[in-house]
């Protein structure tokens, strides 16, 4: 009972919540008095608040319950009651203006949207404007962000310099103020004469001579104030050389403020290496570099002088010693490093170095070679530095008795003696080192050198010498092999190499005969010989590549690819006797093989020997009496040197007995050539009759009645060749530009269609059709063709070369990097491409690349097999056309040259239309639609290769 009322008593006593009301429970209500709101009074009134605004011009506020109900002061509706009905009616109300509002959202939502995307496309923001670069940002490195130079003044104003103010002395102001007034009275001061004295006469003229000294005067006098200061305080005055301070300032290096803390950290760092690991040598040169690096070379000695102490046995902490020290500083601490590492020959090699002449250093060697004799590096700088031949050989002899197993001294040593004493060097060198095939190596290159050097030999005594020659390389691979010491075959091809190098190619053949059948299966011979040989040629190493083809042609001699790949070399890189040789050699083992006969032919024609090439051509009928390229090759000689008839009695033979195709085709062509129109006509009927689908004949038939104006005939002519040789582009083409030459378009426009038909994704065509679309002046219709064409040939080099040059200037490169990557699966096709892209070089005056890419073009530098590129006369054309012009430039700027400058140009330019013209002779082009036309025209008979290439540059547009 004491513990409730004890409870009750403190709860009465506790403070009543914030809004308890005393009986608010039994109906009572609460009230505020003033004592509860503090001291408050009235405000003013709504008449006197209206007043107020009026006088102060202000519009007074309507008051919203004026227009109040007077029977309902609160509202019309205050005294209803909001019922479930009422509520449900306001859902249903709501949710129809919702349905309302939806139908309208999606419209309207549209259309903000397409108005904002409007508004941005007009007016961008600038975070989209540079959004792509933002994004490419991403991409930068730290160097590169760190590589950015800081801004400088972008806005191109001209900055307001502060404006100084100075005070203008009286002397100006009187000056100025006498500046505008006249002179009313003449000069007193005048000659007996009656003149007046000018200030020229008088010596008053302005001296800029005196002013400019005068200037140098006043600007010495303050560069002495500068430079000698004096200190009255102390007495002394200290003297600043100009010139010496900022000589000095070059060798200051200034060291930012990471560096500056890289180096103290690294500095902490060796400094603790050296003390936990005292007699770790590279330690102690770290430290000395990194304080050689700061520029502290006091200590930077200081502490490789410490690192001598503590590592007296290592030659590098020495050397690095006697690095940082002077040259006379550095003899000393070498000549202490020799007390602790007497046997290093690198401390002896430096102190060699550090003396001035060859004597001391010859004195420093030979006291090496007292503590290190048998020191090969010692040996060899010691006997380099001797003055005569005969000190050296005695040096080595002494070398060879220390060391006698040292192959470089032994070799040394016979290079000085007579060549019947190094005989007996090398023989003792074999009995020394019997292991060694670098003797025997030597050995042979001894006996070549005395074959050559003596010119009294007969050949078969120099042949007898390289037989010897051959039997030592022959015993040497023996006893090595007995000795156990096998080298590779790629090991003694390389020391082949290495002879040929070193002049001794027979050396070399030598070597290649004995160790070239090594390692090889019987059956991977051939292909293996020849891939040797090619490598070796492409090296450079001729005389190699020379003796694994002969040694493949003695085991294999009759393979005709081996023989073709001697004679390709012999062409390149040998003599024409050497050249013939082969030849002669090739056909009597392959008498079958008809391109060695030709060669051989073409090789005595060309050099003048007429008589010899028809001699090697009667040797190659008695063996291939059949043979349609001999008969060919036979009337071709005797048509170019004139004779008419026996040509004409050969074609007649060469029907009978080969009756080819070909050699109709080619009689038909002499005639014509030779104006005998009815009897060419007269051979291309007979010819049809035998060979009714050879497309030529067509041609030549059709060609000879477009000439003579017979168009019907030619046009039958064509007709029948289509017809017999649908799928042959030509006789399409040539069909078409009948019809173009008759004036008849439509037709010609027909006839390409329908071969495109017949032919599809032939490119020739489609470009023939662009032509005829772009002759008759269609340039729109050209263009829409030359789009079509490009969609049936994607990868077609003379389609888009055509697209490239059809295109606006500022648009043909990129087309060309397109046409690149279309065309770079065909050799062809990327070869056309790449000289339009040369074309667009030279249109643009840059003539190097122009040059280069013409190289390109032809591939100049190609190392494969592939002549397809080298057979397109027309870009070999382009290249000619291109030497002839591209020196326009350099001919104005010579205008200010002399002449002899201008002779110079000349000979120059001509160099490099005189290369184009060789290298296209050696390529000998066939193809190309410019190079054929003009090549096959009745007019160009008979004319070389470098003849038609002046042609096709003149012919080219």
């Amino acid at each position: 009972m004491a513990s409730e009322k004890k409870n009750k008593l403190a709860f009465l006593s506790m403070p009543a919540p914030a809004s308890y009301v005393a009986g608010l429970g039994r109906g009572a209500s609460g009230f505020t008095t003033r004592s509860d709101i503090g001291p408050a009074r009235e405000g003013p009134s709504a008449e006197a608040i209206a007043e107020a605004q009026t006088r102060r011009g202000e519009e007074i506020e309507a008051d919203p319950e004026q227009f109040q109900d007077p029977d309902n002061e609160t509202g019309l509706f205050a005294g209803t009651t909001y019922e479930q009905d009422d509520e449900e009616a306001d859902r249903i109300y709501d949710a129809v203006d919702d349905a309302m509002d939806s139908r309208r959202r999606a419209r309207r939502e549209e259309r903000e949207k397409a108005e904002m995307e409007q508004l941005r496309s007009e007016r961008p923001k600038i975070q989209q404007q540079f959004a792509d670069l933002k994004r490419g940002l991403s991409a930068v490195t730290d160097s590169e962000w760190e590589s950015i130079p800081e801004v400088g003044n972008l806005t191109r104003r001209k900055r307001r310099k502060e404006e100084r103010s100075f005070a203008v002395p009286d002397s100006v102001l009187v000056g100025d103020r006498g500046r505008g007034e006249y002179e009313n009275a003449l000069d007193s001061r005048q000659q007996q004469d009656g003149g007046f004295e000018t200030p020229a006469e008088s010596g008053e003229m302005t001296n800029f001579v005196e002013i400019g000294q005068a200037r140098d005067k006043i600007l010495s006098l303050k560069l002495d104030q500068v430079s000698n200061t004096s200190a009255a305080s102390s007495g002394t005055s200290t003297s600043v050389d100009p010139r010496g301070y900022l000589t000095s300032l070059n060798s200051v290096v200034i060291k930012s403020d990471a560096e500056i803390g890289d180096i103290k950290r690294a500095r902490m760092l060796f400094d603790s290496l050296v003390k936990s690991n005292p007699k770790h040598s590279p330690g102690w040169i770290a430290a000395a570099c990194l304080e050689e690096h700061a520029g502290r070379m006091v200590a930077a000695r200081k502490i490789i002088k410490a690192g001598c102490e503590q590592c007296p046995k290592s030659e590098d902490v020495w050397l690095e010693a006697a690095r940082l020290h002077t040259n006379e500083d550095a003899k000393v601490i070498l000549a202490n490093a020799v007390q602790h590492v007497g046997q290093s020959v690198k401390i002896w090699l430096g102190a060699a170095d550090l003396e001035g002449d060859d004597s001391a250093k010859r004195r420093v060697l030979r006291k090496a070679l007292e503590h290190i004799p048998n020191s090969v590096r010692l040996w060899k700088e010691t006997v380099n530095l001797e003055p005569s031949r005969d000190d050296a050989r005695i040096l080595l002899a002494r070398a060879v008795e220390v060391i006698p197993q040292s192959v470089e001294l032994w070799l040394a040593l016979a290079r000085l003696e007579a060549p019947e004493q190094a005989q007996k060097v090398l023989n003792k060198a074999q009995a020394a080192v019997p292991t060694s095939h670098e003797t025997w190596i030597a050995a042979g290159r001894l006996i070549e050198q005395e074959a050559v050097r003596d010119t009294k030999l007969t050949v078969d005594e120099r042949n007898a010498k390289f037989n010897i020659v051959d039997g030592i390389i022959a015993r040497a691979v023996r006893t090595l092999r007995s000795k156990g010491v096998l080298l590779t075959r790629d090991q003694w091809l390389k020391e082949a190499e290495r002879c040929e190098k070193e002049g001794s190619p027979r050396t070399c053949e030598a070597i290649v005969k004995s160790t070239i059948s090594m390692e090889i299966d019987e059956e991977d011979r051939l292909d293996t010989w020849v891939s040797d040989a090619k490598s070796a040629e492409v090296r450079g190493m001729v005389s190699t590549a020379r003796a694994i083809l002969a040694y493949a042609l003695k085991t294999f001699p009759d393979r005709k690819s081996l023989w073709m790949r001697a004679a390709d070399l012999e062409e390149a890189h040998g003599t024409r006797e050497n050249y013939v040789a082969i030849l002669e050699r090739a056909v009597d083992h392959c008498p079958q093989a008809e391109d060695l006969w030709l060669r051989g032919a073409k090789e005595k024609w060309m050099s003048g020997d007429v008589p010899g090439a028809r001699n090697v051509l009667e040797k190659a009928f008695k063996a291939n009496p059949e043979s349609e390229k001999i008969w060919l090759a036979a009337i071709k000689i005797e048509a170019e040197n004139g004779e008419i008839a026996v040509a004409r009695q050969l074609l007649s033979r060469a029907r009978d007995v080969a009756d080819t195709q070909r050699i109709w085709m080619k009689s038909a062509v002499f005639e014509r050539q030779h104006g005998n129109i009815p009897r060419a006509l007269e051979t291309i009927s007979t010819a049809l009759q035998k060979f009714p689908k050879f497309d030529k004949l067509y041609m030549i038939q059709g060609q000879i009645h477009q000439s003579s104006k017979a168009y019907p005939a030619a046009r039958a002519s064509f007709a029948a060749g289509v017809k017999a040789c649908p799928k042959r582009p030509t006789l399409w083409i040539l069909a078409s530009r009948l019809e173009e030459a008759d004036g008849k378009s439509i037709k010609a426009r027909a006839l390409l269609e329908k071969a495109r038909l017949v032919n599809p994704s032939t490119d020739v065509l489609w470009a023939e059709s662009v032509g005829v679309e772009q002759r008759s002046g269609g340039e729109a219709q050209a263009k829409a063709m030359l789009a079509r064409a490009l969609q049936d040939c994607p990868s077609s080099g003379l389609l888009w070369s055509m697209a490239i040059w059809a295109e606006p200037r500022p648009t043909r490169k990129s087309r060309s990097t397109d046409a690149l990557k279309k065309c770079q699966n065909s050799t062809e096709s990327s070869a056309i491409i790449i000289c339009t892209i040369a074309r667009l070089f030279w249109a643009e005056r840059k003539v190097e690349k122009a040059r280069q890419w013409f190289g390109r073009a032809v591939d100049k530098d190609r190392k494969d097999d592939s002549d397809v590129s080298r057979d397109i006369g027309d870009s070999w054309g382009w290249w000619m056309k291109f030497e002839r012009q591209h020196g326009t430039d350099v001919c104005s700027f010579s205008e200010h040259l002399r002449a002899f400058g201008r002779m110079l140009i000349r000979l120059f330019l001509q160099e490099h239309r005189q290369q184009v013209v060789d290298m296209c002779a050696a390529a000998d082009p066939h193809h190309g639609p410019v190079w054929q036309s003009v090549a096959k025209d009745l007019k160009n008979a008979g004319k070389s290769t470098k003849e038609i290439l002046e042609l096709v540059a003149d012919a080219l547009v």
